[in-house]
């Protein structure tokens, strides 16, 4: 089973409006095991971000200039999401905003046609389902799952896609598979007893940031200490 873990930036909060994807981070998981695949890639909107939107990604219109438009990044998104079971934190939000992308290219396949089972898999659901009443944004999620975020001063496509990854996967490792069977059944129940697997010991895969990603970073910073001091420096 492939699954995609995928999230966006954007310039605001409504594809309806004109807003535009900015960021894409996607991380790969074949059979619930993280591989080294991802794909991540920053997108000129070909309009301005809003302000309350910089505030919380830091990216600006001077960083994304330089950056291809949806266009120039399709096929690559195409290939890399296709046919794979789609992972994500508040899912209508993005996929609403990567089908208000596509429906602007002739041509271009939809969301649903794209993604295993024609749906994603929305995490803030499966959150707001097993935690009712309690908070269940990725922040609150890594904390009381013990994940740490601390490197996640801002939003950012590619580790909250790897923090999601990792939220994902602690609030469904407990499921099973429960199975009726009457001849089997001899304790009254409807369900035969659930049996734990036996896993073995099991080695985390780790990633580490790639030099390029590393750079790419570092412009970022340096484009926004351009035009103003961010919040985190005057902060420090």
């Amino acid at each position: 089973m492939r699954q995609i873990v995928l999230d966006t930036e954007t310039t605001g909060l409504h594809p309806d409006q004109g807003h535009r994807v900015i960021e894409i981070g996607c991380l790969e998981m074949v059979n619930r095991r993280p591989t080294d695949r991802t794909f991540h890639v920053y997108i000129n909107p070909e309009r301005e971000i809003d302000a309350e939107a910089i505030e919380v990604h830091g990216i600006t219109n001077a960083f994304l200039a330089d950056k291809p438009n949806f266009a120039g990044i399709l096929d690559e998104f195409i290939d890399f999401v296709r046919d794979a079971e789609l992972i994500a934190h508040n899912a209508p939000f993005d996929v609403g905003f990567l089908d208000a992308e596509l429906a602007r290219i002739p041509g271009a396949p939809g969301m649903a046609e794209l993604m295993a089972g024609g749906q994603a898999i929305d995490t803030l659901a499966i959150a707001k389902e097993k935690r009712p009443g309690k908070r269940n944004s990725l922040d609150a999620l890594c904390r009381d799952y013990q994940i740490d975020a601390s490197e996640r001063t801002l939003h950012g496509a590619l580790i909250d896609a790897e923090l999601l990854m990792r939220v994902y996967l602690a609030m469904t490792r407990e499921q099973s598979t429960i199975f009726a069977s009457a001849e089997s059944n001899t304790s009254g129940s409807r369900f035969e007893r659930i049996q734990k697997l036996e896993v073995g010991d099991r080695v985390g895969n780790v990633r580490h940031v790639t030099d390029a990603e590393l750079q790419n970073h570092q412009r970022l910073l340096d484009a926004m200490r351009e035009k103003s001091t961010p919040i985190w420096d005057r902060l420090s």
